[in-house]
């Protein structure tokens, strides 16, 4: 059996070394499917919606089967069965066919086992599944160093992007921003790069919480350089994924086709400090695309480095972040109104404000500073006393820090 015109046995030796940790021993159909999805990350460059129209029409396999065989233009057709599809796939194919070589797909996977990278699929169970709103621009799959299964983390996540000429402060909202999130369950994704996605990752991991970075080129060689420790890091305490094979390297096009991934893998987009033509705006704009919820950090007026921020405040709709409270908002939509306060209920906050933290007061001395109601104030003081915010005191009550 030769499926793509090489043998069975080759593909599985290739396929194997790179299946995520724990997936059962893939039958012969398996194998092929698994070779062919990484070979469509070989082929066309990221994001290519030809590719991807033909992969969802055909499926990965077919598709692949019909380019190694050199299908004719007619045979594309007839099994796409859609006009605009044939004509996109069709200039297609001129892109992918240089690259249409056994040794070079089959050096792609030998990389990814030789760097300790695994293959995720659509079929496996880590495959982040919001990454199939980006329709046909959605990779084929992921080349992963680190856990696979730290992306499932991802479904409750906040992308925190930024300028690589990161300024103190915004190093320092960064961080606050990263830390708080990651106490309160989110994951944090970034790109990997100097300035404030170096921040996030850092600040994410030394708060405990899981972070991924999502790089532009291969994962045989992490980009930047300076970041090698940093990305080591986060490949050991989280993931570090890609959807280019080894050996790619980042280019100016790969980090712009990067960035969708970044917005459509987490629940909100923050940018944090962004010059006027920062790349994070590119990373905005996807989310904006996508639907995802979008915020922004002021800065200085006087700041350049805040001007991308201030422009998609201004003219895009972003909501104002000042601390991890507003991103929460973002994605959870905002707080009850009738708790402004913790938690609180507008009478809890009336009678916790009219109580001393020294002198007790009585239930009717409440009443005429609070305005409200004997059994009213009754009730919230049993409520504040079961949270640990009143209590009671021969002659009356106290609040309790």
């Amino acid at each position: 059996m030769k499926p793509f015109r090489i043998e069975l046995g080759r593909l599985r030796a290739a396929v194997e070394p790179c299946l995520p940790d724990g997936a059962a021993a893939p039958d012969d159909e398996a194998v092929i499917a698994r070779f062919a999805a990484g070979a469509w990350t070989v082929l066309p460059e990221p994001g290519d919606s030809a590719a991807g129209v033909a992969r969802e029409l055909l499926g990965d396999v077919r598709a692949l089967q019909l380019l190694v065989d050199g299908a004719s233009a007619a045979t594309w057709s007839t099994e796409l069965g859609v006009a605009d599809a044939a004509r996109a796939v069709a200039a297609g194919l001129a892109r992918w066919q240089p690259r249409l070589e056994a040794e070079r797909i089959l050096g792609a996977f030998a990389q990814g086992a030789a760097f300790g990278q695994r293959l995720l699929t659509r079929g496996d169970r880590a495959w982040p599944q919001q990454l199939d709103d980006l329709g046909p621009h959605a990779p084929a799959a992921l080349w992963v160093r680190g856990e696979p299964e730290a992306l499932a983390a991802c479904e409750r996540s906040v992308a925190l992007v930024g300028s690589r000429a990161s300024s103190g402060y915004g190093e320092l909202v960064t961080g606050q921003l990263a830390a708080g999130l990651a106490s309160r369950g989110f994951a944090v994704v970034s790109g990997g790069a100097y300035g404030i996605d170096g921040t996030a990752h850092r600040a994410t991991m030394a708060a405990g919480g899981t972070t991924v970075a999502v790089l532009a080129g291969g994962l045989d060689r992490f980009y930047p350089a300076g970041h090698d420790e940093l990305l080591q890091r986060v490949a050991a305490t989280g993931c570090v994924i890609a959807e280019a094979p080894s050996g790619v390297p980042p280019t100016r096009w790969r980090f712009l086709a990067r960035n969708r991934l970044i917005a459509a893998l987490a629940s909100a987009t923050v940018v944090v400090e962004a010059g006027a033509r920062s790349g994070s705006i590119n990373t905005a704009g996807h989310a904006a695309a996508l639907g995802r919820p979008l915020g922004a950090v002021p800065g200085p007026v006087t700041s350049g480095a805040s001007a991308g921020c201030h422009r998609l405040l201004r003219d895009y709709g972003a909501a104002v972040i000042e601390r991890a409270e507003h991103v929460v908002e973002l994605v959870d939509g905002p707080a009850d109104a009738s708790a402004p306060l913790g938690g609180l209920t507008s009478d809890e906050v009336r009678v916790l404000d009219a109580l001393s933290a020294r002198a007790p007061r009585a239930i009717d001395d409440l009443a005429v500073r609070t305005g409200m109601s004997r059994a009213d104030i009754v009730a919230s003081l049993a409520l504040l006393e079961l949270g640990s915010r009143a209590a009671e005191r021969p002659g009356g009550w106290v609040s309790v820090a």
